[in-house]
């Protein structure tokens, strides 16, 4: 007989209305990713690093 493997549910981080999970998460961070490599070195770069870091932080925290 197979054994079943229980997987964890999925859990959405919702920021701004807008509920995603850790897949969708990673998704948005790389395009967030090239952008940034794009404007190295401008405040507008940095500041989109830092809202990056902290999305995938709560979607990496809701995870678990």
């Amino acid at each position: 007989m197979a054994e079943i493997i229980k997987f964890r549910p999925k859990v959405a981080v919702v920021e701004d209305d807008e509920a995603f999970d850790i897949y969708t998460a990673v998704d948005a961070a790389i395009r967030d990713l090239k952008d940034i490599t794009e404007r190295w070195g401008e405040e507008a770069a940095r500041l989109q690093a830092e809202e990056c870091r902290r999305m995938l932080e709560r979607a990496f925290d809701a995870a678990y």
